[in-house]
């Protein structure tokens, strides 16, 4: 069956050759027979000269490469390699002429316009094809088997897309639309762009468009939220292409059109990575990454590796995590040396070793989950603080040069268990670190979304089974950045960090509504907020604030060299307080201790901490809230 493929294959780039060379046969013999006609001498040696002109421009159409395109998409570079072919065939013939003594032989009548007869001889066919192929694809479009499509931006990207598009049988673009006032009227592609972008809704109710697609990559985020609000405003499906970057990737066959995602709307606009900057912090240095397999974990894992740290090693509770980042790793950086730790991080004897000659430890492991941890507060402070405690003293005894604790914005006067639990765990790392060779970096930062308990998969979820969608208050909002992004900004403030203790903070741009966020994935899934899927408001859970907060009142801030990294100033800590307050924890830990003792242990340890209980939103008011 391959070798029947692979025939097949060859089978039309075969019958083009012939065809090509049939035609440099007949461009020579009606150069002859009009030469003889004229009575032209020395019209000998017909056959002779033939099969050497057909021996030298064959293999002139070979070596350029006219063989690698295709009739059906034949262009002005396609008539460009024919006419170079055609122009050095005649040259080398020339020459192969001269070399074999038959140049007198030829009349000047068959040299002469031989190139001209053969260019158009060649092209004629090719454009009959493709003539006949667009006329064949309008046909099918007219009898309503091709989706009509209108182009938002008139760019480079969107000229690209006309081309791809063109090619498809299911495609007719009917228009472009753009902002830009000077391109009003033109033609891309032999397209017009009929108005701006405002006029969605208008152009394309008059050119019955089915489907609208987006073809701005480099678009800003501002303006990507105001192009989706004008697409959501037609009521059409809508897609839209891949940035810049991919679409132009050379071993790319095809564009893609992608669904709008919630992530193009949510947080700021992308980061610009200084891979270069990161490249020299931990290339080629040992990294270790606690709590590997989780969603930072496991793409701190991803950057460092592209960032070409010399080992990496992964350290992951969870067996069938581990296993699939670790495999994830030998697909993409085969060279990578990788070394996996099965092991929770409270068993100091599990990795100890391998924290000699380490030069980062990135301490991603911990419990994230705000309602759980409430009940569950022994788990959390067990995980969160002393498991880190632990990781910290070894890091110290190992005289390891960098720390950076992952931390969170929910540290920032906590009103919950994790947030608590996680102030702590600074705390701790502040005092164990004191006086240490080691650099401690803590960064903050709030939700990730797709990460394990994010709001975003659960809205998808409930979207996709009809709903209806659970926000906890129509006043609730949230700060959000995607997974790569927060770790790549966690590589960035890692590589700012130059004093013994450094708190830093990553830009999350402006806050954001998550009854906005439910309303705006059921438009992007095609449907109706209120009602397509409904909403509904649970009230507040023990522990959830209405709003997060970015910096503790006490801690000034300050930019880095970096826009989207802040450094605040750390607050000054009782090492003594907190060393005893630890040793406190572990005979907690150690006894058989309920909530309310941990909890009271929290309310003695950390000053601002101020539990918020669940909240029970009237149904009245979710209403008249909902509906401004």
């Amino acid at each position: 069956m391959a070798r029947k493929h692979l025939r097949l294959q060859w089978l039309p780039r075969a019958l083009v050759i012939l065809h090509d060379l049939a035609i440099v046969s007949l461009s020579w013999l009606v150069l002859y027979w009009l030469a003889k006609q004229a009575g032209a001498p020395g019209a000998t040696h017909l056959y002779q000269t033939l099969s050497l002109a057909l021996l030298v421009q064959g293999l002139v159409f070979w070596r350029i490469g006219l063989y690698r395109g295709v009739w059906r998409f034949a262009s002005v570079p396609d008539l460009v390699n024919l006419a170079s072919a055609a122009i050095v065939g005649q040259v080398l013939i020339i020459a192969a002429l001269l070399v074999s003594g038959w140049l007198p032989e030829v009349p000047r009548r068959v040299l002469v316009p031989y190139s001209a007869l053969l260019i158009l001889m060649l092209s004629l066919p090719r454009l009959l094809y493709r003539m006949w192929k667009d006329f064949s694809m309008a046909q099918a479009r007219r009898d309503g088997a091709a989706t009509r499509v209108l182009v938002l931006g008139a760019g480079r990207a969107g000229e690209l897309l006309l081309r791809e598009l063109r090619a498809q049988d299911r495609y007719q673009v009917v228009g472009l639309l753009d902002d830009i006032q000077g391109l009003k009227g033109a033609k891309i592609q032999g397209i017009e762009v009929l108005s701006n972008l405002d006029k969605v809704a208008v152009v394309a109710r008059e050119t019955a468009a089915d489907m609208l697609v987006i073809a701005m990559p480099s678009a800003s985020l501002a303006q990507m939220r105001r192009v989706v609000e004008l697409c959501e405003s037609t009521g059409l499906p809508f897609r839209k292409i891949s940035r810049m970057a991919q679409q132009l990737e050379p071993k790319a066959s095809a564009f893609s059109l992608e669904e709008v995602a919630i992530e193009d709307l949510l947080g700021r606009d992308p980061v610009q990575f200084d891979w270069r900057s990161v490249s020299e912090a931990v290339g080629g240095k040992a990294v270790a990454i606690t709590g590997a397999g989780g969603s930072i974990g496991a793409e701190l894992s991803r950057q460092c590796a592209r960032a070409g740290v010399g080992r990496l090693i992964l350290i992951e509770r969870a067996e069938l995590s581990l296993f699939d980042i670790h495999q994830d790793l030998l697909r993409h950086f085969p060279q990578l040396d990788v070394v996996s730790m099965l092991a929770d991080c409270g068993d100091v004897m599990a990795y100890r070793a391998k924290l000699e000659n380490v030069d980062f430890v990135f301490h991603a492991a911990a419990c994230k989950q705000v309602p759980m941890l409430e009940g569950q507060v022994r788990a959390a402070l067990r995980n969160n603080v002393q498991a880190t405690c632990i990781l910290a003293r070894a890091c110290r005894a190992a005289k390891v040069p960098n720390f950076v604790l992952i931390s969170t914005d929910k540290a920032i006067e906590p009103a919950s268990v994790l947030g608590a639990s996680k102030r702590l765990a600074e705390l701790a790392c502040q005092a164990l670190f004191a006086g240490a060779r080691t650099r401690l970096s803590i960064v903050r930062f709030g939700n990730v979304i797709d990460s394990a308990g994010s709001v975003v998969p659960l809205f998808r979820q409930q979207i996709a089974a009809g709903g209806p969608v659970t926000v906890t208050d129509p006043e609730v909002t949230r700060y959000f950045m995607t997974i790569p992004e927060a770790c790549q900004l966690i590589l960035q403030a890692s590589r700012l960090s130059f004093e013994p203790v450094s708190v830093l903070t990553l830009d999350m741009g402006a806050s954001v509504s998550i009854r906005e966020l439910a309303e705006q994935m059921i438009r992007l899934s095609g449907h109706a907020p209120g009602h397509d899927i409904a909403i509904t408001y649970t009230g507040l859970r023990p522990g959830e604030k209405l709003h997060e907060t970015v910096f503790h009142p006490d801690e000034s801030c300050r930019r880095t060299s970096n826009s989207r990294v802040l450094r605040a100033e750390p607050r000054p800590v009782d090492v003594l307080f907190v060393l005893r307050a630890l040793e406190r924890l572990e005979g907690l830990l150690q006894a058989s201790c309920d909530a309310r003792q941990f909890k009271q242990f929290l309310h003695e340890t950390i000053s601002d901490y101020r539990p918020i209980e669940a909240r029970v939103v009237p149904l009245a008011q979710a209403r008249a809230q909902a509906k401004r």
